[in-house]
């Protein structure tokens, strides 16, 4: 491959099924050794899509593995037996020594009869021995992984080739999840390139889950989730506890000294840095957000096509706890309902204002007539209100808003979560504020995060949709005392049946 020429390359691909990529290596002249030269980077920028990026980088680090084995130090018989190894069938791989992780036994006597030592060719050989052991069942994920056998419902949900509900996605995610660990040996830390070789198995067998381009993403952030909530309980692990530890988890540990603490924080903000500024191109994006924001007039399209291409990044900040006040500083778009909603739809492919509206409409009659709010002082004032009313608009709107006051005390649950009125802000979870509520032409919502404003809006569809979405966006766990409101609100969010 090294003496391949730009044409060679591209022949190459046609043979892999990457014909799509021929134009752009073309254009770019990568022959067979800029092709061996390409790293993660290049190839992200060479390569739209990211199933097109996997695969490439699978095969050539493929290839560079068996060029390292055909060159690695060893007699000629170890040589033939590498190549035995790579070039037997997966059936008869799964039934070697070799796979099955036994000792190999040497040709070289064990031992020397003199001394009572360890012949030290014996030794390089066993050492040699181990290594292609290690580096082949290392190459085995990707070679024998197959998807586990799903349920029936799944199955014929899958052979119907329909698009997954909420519930439905969660079952799959979990049977993958299960089946990755008992590839993992039990370990709760897959690689990026597994996540990867899981997805994109997934994708090729129902390429219908993939429908909008994004599939792939959306499904291995899930994936990824799935594994941080089987993990979290867990405090008897030893695997677990070391990398709680690692990232500051510290319950149930002994109190460190202050020289521990200066180095757990210095380690902190390196680790910071090295999330924050992955390379040029991202740190081209920031800069650009934060011109274009305080723009008068902004290009909208390109501010949608920029957030696009940074969801993954913006992702891996939230994941890894990077302070929320330094993402919005990178990110000042987030502060936007509109640009909150698009990317809650790019992470669930709902459309959580349409579902909101549709909320508000349909229940705000039902619940204000409940039994256990007919007394409380908010409905009281409404009925007073609406009294002075006689437009079919207004007084859906005082209903509506009304309701988003009382949700939480039909679940008997602690409203100053919820919604804010007339009073100071006192949590740091998502809540709404609301001033002058039954008056639609002075009525003013706003949505805090961490006790300071971020967003302010003036009709409480928006307010409601924009609360919901700041949970999933910000990856900021429920509180204890709103959970039933909330899974009441996202129930409806996500149920299929609801427009």
């Amino acid at each position: 491959m090294e003496t391949w020429s730009v044409e060679q390359v591209c022949n190459w691909l046609v043979e892999k099924n990457l014909g799509e990529l021929v134009h752009r290596f073309q254009e770019e002249e990568v022959s067979g050794a800029a092709l061996l030269a390409l790293n993660d980077r290049m190839v992200q920028q060479l390569v739209k899509k990211i199933g097109h990026q996997a695969v490439l980088m699978d095969l050539i680090k493929k290839y560079k593995q068996k060029s390292q084995e055909l060159k690695s130090p060893g007699s000629p018989r170890e040589a033939a037996r590498v190549l035995q190894v790579e070039a037997a069938p997966e059936d008869d791989q799964s039934s070697s020594p070799a796979s099955r992780g036994e000792q190999v036994p040497s040709s070289h006597p064990a031992e020397n009869l003199d001394h009572g030592l360890i012949d030290q060719r014996v030794l390089k050989q066993r050492r040699n021995v181990k290594h292609v052991l290690a580096r082949n069942k290392a190459l085995q994920w990707t070679k024998s992984y197959v998807l586990p056998e799903f349920p029936y419902d799944v199955k014929c949900m899958l052979a119907e080739q329909k698009c997954p509900d909420h519930s439905m996605r969660i079952r799959i995610i979990e049977f993958l999840q299960a089946d990755m660990t008992k590839y993992l040996e039990g370990s709760l830390y897959p690689t990026t390139q597994q996540y990867n070789d899981v997805v994109s198995a997934l994708l090729q067998a129902h390429p219908f889950l993939d429908e909008d381009g994004g599939g792939f993403f959306l499904w291995k952030r899930a994936l990824k989730d799935r594994f941080k909530y089987v993990r979290r309980p867990i405090e008897d692990d030893e695997q677990v506890l070391r990398n709680k530890c690692k990232f500051g988890h510290r319950r149930g540990q002994t109190r460190k000294s202050l020289a521990d603490r200066r180095f757990d924080e210095m380690k902190t903000v390196q680790i910071k840095k090295e999330a924050v500024y992955l390379d040029s191109e991202v740190d081209e994006h920031i800069n650009w957000f934060q011109q274009e924001y305080v723009k008068t007039e902004k290009d909208w399209r390109e501010v949608d096509r920029r957030m696009s291409q940074t969801l993954e990044i913006r992702r891996k900040l939230i994941s890894s706890r990077t302070p929320l006040k330094d993402i919005l500083q990178m990110f000042p778009f987030l502060k936007c309902p509109y640009q909150m909603f698009r990317e809650f739809q790019l992470l669930t492919r709902t459309d959580i204002y349409k579902k909101t509206r549709h909320i508000l409409e349909s229940y705000s009659e039902n619940i204000l007539a409940s039994f256990s709010l007919v007394d409380n002082p908010i409905n009281i004032a409404l009925q007073e209100k609406m009294k002075q009313h006689t437009d079919e608009d207004t007084l859906k709107h005082m209903k509506m808003t009304a309701m988003c006051l009382l949700l939480p005390d039909v679940f008997g649950e602690d409203p100053s979560l919820f919604v804010i009125l007339n009073e100071k802000v006192q949590v740091s979870t998502p809540v709404l504020e609301v001033k002058n509520p039954f008056n639609r032409d002075v009525c003013e919502f706003s949505l805090y995060l961490e006790k300071e404003r971020l967003i302010k809006v003036d009709d409480c569809v928006t307010a409601l949709a924009s609360l919901i979405a700041a949970f999933h966006v910000f990856g900021i766990q429920c509180p204890r005392k709103l959970s039933q409101t909330l899974n009441f609100l996202e129930t409806l969010i996500f149920d299929e049946h609801s427009p």
